[in-house]
């Protein structure tokens, strides 16, 4: 393959294009990869166990570890996959607009995620939804409502659980829903980019030949230390 072929989704990888080291390293992994502290609240659709979709995107992951300059990434456990429906609060951003906004920055995350979980104790769940996958990068799934119903029905839930919760991100209406496999800890050479090009296109396509979507669990609020396990505490079903 030329290298002038390379995806615009997998430059900002490359160190050639002087991509420098993480902004996470040091608060949600070191530079080897090891995940670090970082508690938080969240509010996530883990992927259906026993699901056919959820074994193939597991594979999918398992072929992360075995290729080129695999070590340039944190890759996380198959049991933490998820898709993040909400953000929560984080320990390392206690500012506003990632903040409730009648609530003191200073609040102990478990005292936090103890009050947005009473906040939830009448929440009525929104509508059912569908995502499928678009782009599979080495960070892993970027996925995108299957229907206009289902970007209204995804839109409905994120509006009412910042109206409950009481902040916006910057990012509220253009959020990209994604899964997470793997964190960045340093760039890749080209020669890994190419390498890993061709398998995340055929991955991709093997993909969509078998499914049209991804099996979901309902919502459920969650609470983490680190990015290795996401604990439910309230489903929102």
């Amino acid at each position: 393959m030329s290298q002038t072929a390379l995806s615009t989704d997998l430059i900002a990888f490359s160190a050639a294009d002087g991509a420098g080291p993480s902004r996470h390293i040091g608060t949600r992994f070191d530079d080897k990869g090891h995940f670090l502290p970082e508690p938080g609240n969240t509010v996530v659709c883990h992927l259906t166990e026993g699901s056919d979709s959820r074994a193939a995107i597991v594979g999918m992951q398992e072929r992360y570890r075995q290729m080129p300059e695999a070590d340039h990434l944190a890759i996380t456990p198959a049991s933490s996959l998820h898709m993040t429906l909400f953000q929560g609060i984080i320990e390392h951003r206690r500012s506003a607009p990632f903040w409730p906004h009648d609530l003191p920055f200073d609040v102990p995350i478990d005292d936090m995620t103890e009050i947005l979980a009473q906040r939830l104790a009448h929440f009525r769940a929104g509508p059912d939804f569908k995502v499928t996958v678009s782009t599979i990068r080495p960070t892993g799934l970027r996925l995108v409502p299957v229907t206009e119903a289902d970007r209204r029905a995804m839109a409905e839930w994120r509006d009412r659980l910042a109206d409950l919760f009481g902040y916006r991100h910057p990012d509220h209406e253009t959020y990209e829903f994604h899964v997470t496999f793997a964190y960045m800890v340093r760039p890749f050479s080209l020669d890994a980019l190419f390498a890993w090009q061709t398998m995340l296109t055929q991955a991709r396509e093997e993909f969509a030949a078998r499914f049209d979507h991804v099996d979901l669990n309902p919502p459920a609020f969650c609470a983490f230390e680190d990015m290795k396990h996401f604990e439910e505490l309230v489903v929102l079903a």
